[in-house]
């Protein structure tokens, strides 16, 4: 299944990384205060491997689990995921379950004799205290600034997940478990940069990322979903979109534009997927929620509108709310988004 990442750049060039000084202390992170927001689409845990190598040297980058709130509004933002009362600034992050799990783990207990250079000695005693379905899964192992300094592990661990979770599934899952939680929120951000050394120091790990190989994804179990799958205690079940009126045909030599377009394709799309035969409808809507992201790479839609629309179309259909969303989620993942090239402006 795949999944995408949010990745955040630091504007004005706060360091988001951790300053190792001579003594062994540590000189904290910038305050960073707005930013730029770039989505970046990844398949798998080697896709996120890959992501986080970029990072990794990149000290204005960081990444959060939220999802882009307003395509629109990704340049010099705020992390917000509620309304700012006092100024008013609108929210800029939305949460949004996960294929990708980061887990920090913090001074948990090593062997006497474990030299901290062994991330794969290191990741297994930690691993010990997760739940058993993380037992021989694949991760990515990332030591923290205070690795092989501070007592204990200090490592961020990287898994893929065969279900989405979101943070309420999450804290269920890892209650009672070393680490750190608040990673679990939409816009917490989740550092990816190695520490900086100054005055000559050498870093003391010869490396910071690892993979360990193992079961491509971690099966989440059915109880953990169960839980993803309930509401919180008073939400309402969402509200069926209703299918946008037909947009009015275009005056003679006017022209009717690509937004006349796209509306009628977005009406057309939640009556074909409603109206599809029970045996015919995922291939309608996968075929449906293709076209839609078309128009939404061109800019003639917004995501928000293509989910509304599937959405709507099969919760008419009987199905359960977010279905359409995932489905053009996945139609999303066929188009190729690379952030990359940001990088190279830093």
């Amino acid at each position: 299944m795949a999944d995408s990442v949010t990745v955040l750049r630091a504007l004005g060039g706060r360091c988001l990384a951790k300053r190792v000084l001579p003594d062994g202390g540590f000189a904290d992170y910038d305050r960073a205060w707005r930013f730029n927001l770039y989505r970046r689409r990844i398949a798998d845990l080697a896709a996120l491997a890959d992501l986080l190598a970029d990072l990794a040297p990149r000290r204005t980058f960081c990444v959060v689990r939220g999802s882009v709130a307003d395509p629109t509004r990704m340049c010099d933002v705020r992390r917000l995921v509620h309304p700012d009362p006092e100024t008013g600034d609108p929210p800029t992050l939305v949460a949004a379950p996960r294929c990708w799990l980061a887990n920090d783990a913090d001074s948990v207990p090593l062997p006497p004799d474990l030299d901290p250079a062994d991330l794969a000695g290191c990741a297994a005693a930690v691993l010990a205290h997760f739940p058993p379905a993380f037992a021989g899964a694949a991760c990515i192992v990332q030591a923290t600034a205070g690795h092989g300094i501070k007592p204990g592990a200090r490592l961020r661990l990287w898994h893929w997940l065969d279900h989405a979770l979101g943070r309420a599934a999450l804290d269920a899952w890892f209650a009672g478990c070393p680490v750190d939680r608040s990673v679990f929120r939409p816009a917490q951000i989740i550092f990816t940069a190695g520490p900086v050394f100054g005055d000559g120091q050498a870093d003391h790990l010869p490396a910071r990322l690892l993979m360990l190989t193992g079961r491509p994804v971690v099966e989440v179990p059915a109880d953990v979903v169960r839980v993803e799958a309930k509401r919180p205690p008073g939400q309402p079940m969402p509200t069926v979109p209703k299918p946008p009126k037909p947009p009015p045909k275009p005056m003679p030599g006017k022209g009717g534009g690509g937004r006349r377009y796209a509306v009628a394709a977005l009406r057309n799309a939640t009556v074909r997927v409603a109206a599809a035969a029970e045996s015919e409808r995922h291939a309608t809507a996968l075929r449906e929620a293709c076209g839609l992201v078309r128009l939404v790479e061109r800019g003639d839609l917004t995501e928000a509108e293509a989910m509304s629309a599937m959405d709507g179309g099969l919760i008419l259909a009987g199905k359960a709310p977010g279905e359409g969303e995932s489905i053009v989620r996945w139609a999303l993942t066929r188009a190729t988004v690379d952030v990359g090239g940001v990088f190279n402006h830093e």
